[in-house]
Order: C-alpha cells, then structure tokens, then sequence
C-alpha cells in the first residue's frame, strides 16, 4: 500500500510500556511484505497519531519485527512521513559530526521527557513497505527519531543511553503523570 493510503485507513492500538520483554529484545527481520505487515503499519501510523508521536516502532504495540514509522519535521521544518524495515543507522563521519542535547520523550512512557545528546545527522537504511531499499537522510527532529526508533528494533530504550541520574529523573517525572495515561493509551485517551 502507498504511504497515503498505510496513513488513512489503520486502527489505534494501546502502546506497550518500558518493561514489557519486547521492549528490551532485539526484533526479527521483517521477511514478509505482504498484507498483514501493511495492516500492521496502518495500525502503527493510526497510533503514533492519535499519539502525537515522532515515530513508533513495532516493538511498542507488542510486535517484534524491526519495522518502525514516522511523521516529524527535519531540520528544515519539512515534514517527513515514512516507515523502515530492516533499518541500521550510521552517521557522519567522525571529524563532522554534531551532537545536539534536546528534551526526548518515548510513547511507551508517556508524559516524561529529559535532555539526551544524540547526533544531528543520521542515514537510516532498510526496506520500504513493499522490500525495495530505501535510504533516509535525517536532520533536526527526523535524525532523532530515526536513531530513537531503530534503538527500538534493537531492544534498546532511549533511557539505556543515559546517565544514572538522568535516568532516575525521566522515571520520577512519568512517575508524576503516568496516572493521565490509561492502560490502553492512545486507544483510550489520556486524562487531564
């Protein structure tokens, strides 16, 4: 299915939350693009907009294939909607690389965000929708999300990156709001 279509016709699904086993374990290669994978990424762009997500991958609605999708602006305040299967991430060169420290959040802990240091520029292979190779070039907040979301398919959580005391802050401060987030957040809305 085209992007156009993957983003009008999936169905929300609850977010899986840090601690669930499938988001800590590396994912399993996406070998099959037929129609449950296409329905699997409508239900993926559906939730990470009823989200208000950057990106979410299949691990955080409970499937462990290496898949993940993202809506979010580059560095040029361009918008960027896509999906990766199978995605690796590299970056520039060693001499020319950029970190930048921005407040990071993860759907699957909602309501809390802490400043991480990550690149600024990111190359993110891997295969469409249909198993063509495709390659993304990600500035701004699209470079982010696209080391954030193949984090993800590795069975890393963005808070393995970060210092102890970092790490203790982002768990307090989604401790503070966790309540305003059902159980089967987005799928049920989140309080006030």
């Amino acid at each position: 299915m085209p992007i156009e279509e993957l983003v009008r016709v999936g169905n929300i699904l609850p977010i899986v939350r840090w601690g669930e086993p499938v988001m800590h374990s590396p994912t399993r290669e996406v070998t099959d693009f037929g129609s449950s994978l296409q329905t699997l990424l409508a239900d993926m762009f559906a939730t990470n907009a009823a989200a208000n997500g950057a990106g979410l991958a299949a691990t955080q609605v409970g499937v462990d294939l290496a898949v993940f999708v993202f809506d979010c602006d580059d560095a040029q305040w361009m918008r960027r909607v896509g999906l990766v299967c199978n995605p690796t991430v590299t970056f520039a060169q060693r001499r020319s690389r950029r970190f930048i420290e921005l407040d990071e959040g993860c759907l699957s802990l909602p309501g809390a965000f802490v400043e991480t240091m990550r690149p600024d520029y990111a190359i993110c292979r891997g295969q469409d929708q249909y198993g063509d190779d495709i390659e993304i070039i990600g500035t701004g907040t699209l470079a982010r999300c696209l080391q954030h979301e193949t984090d993800h398919v590795n069975g890393l959580v963005f808070a393995d990156r970060l210092p102890h005391k970092a790490r203790k802050e982002l768990h307090a401060r989604h401790e503070r709001v966790a309540h305003h987030f059902p159980i089967d957040w987005p799928a049920s809305p989140a309080t006030e």
